[in-house]
């Protein structure tokens, strides 16, 4: 891509942005454009108005929620960012829209404005623990119902938990401590175009196969 064509979408970006801070101007905390990329900021209780706006604008016409994400910074007294990436099949462009919260204040939930976020609103809760009101149906949906604690969060212990699997051998449902240990950890550091010098999990029976077509 030449520098021209790069200066060209900036620009579209800055003035999509700009239209956007004018249209909303009590909604929208700021924006910046940073590698060819649009971020929008938003006070947490304003998002349903701003993502509405942004679905429906004519200038705009994001009428794909793309995915809802979270972000913690531990440091922060609003640990949390809950980040939204919008898409617009109809004007070619993608737009991202934050807020932050804290482990206490829900954020309102945007299934009303793209039905998409249900799932999204309930894998960020149960990763990050980030709660948002008005969701008809907030609960885990990656971890077992019965796990504590909330496994993206940077204090997030890798020990000290219980998992739930099933084990072949018992025939049964187990309980039992997580724990990584280093041996699990193992850092190859290779090239992924250039292909493991070792068999892959999954991959015993590749071999077999191609002898037996041979």
């Amino acid at each position: 891509m030449s520098d021209s064509v790069k200066r060209e979408q900036e620009q579209s970006l800055r003035e999509l942005g700009e239209h956007i801070s004018a249209a909303l101007p009590n909604d929208v905390l700021g924006f910046e454009v940073t590698l060819g990329e649009l971020t929008m900021r938003a006070p947490a209780d304003r998002i349903v108005k701003v993502l509405t706006f942004l679905r429906d604008d004519a200038n705009c016409l994001f009428s794909i929620l793309v995915d809802v994400l979270g972000v913690d910074w531990p440091q922060r007294e609003r640990r949390f960012d809950v980040v939204y990436h919008l898409l617009s099949m109809k004007l070619n462009q993608r737009v991202r829209v934050i807020v932050e919260t804290d482990e206490d204040t829900p954020v309102p939930s945007v299934t009303g404005v793209y039905s998409s976020a249900g799932w999204f609103e309930r894998e960020t809760w149960d990763m990050y623990g980030v709660m948002f009101s008005g969701h008809s149906d907030l609960r885990r949906i990656l971890s077992d119902y019965g796990f504590e604690g909330h496994a993206l969060r940077k204090d997030f212990p890798l020990s000290g938990y219980v998992e739930v699997r099933y084990d072949a051998e018992q025939k049964r449902v187990v309980y039992e401590p997580v724990t990584l240990p280093q041996e699990f950890r193992r850092f190859d550091f290779m090239s992924p175009w250039e292909g493991a010098h070792y068999v892959l999990p999954g991959d015993e029976k590749a071999a077999p196969a191609q002898e037996a077509k041979s």
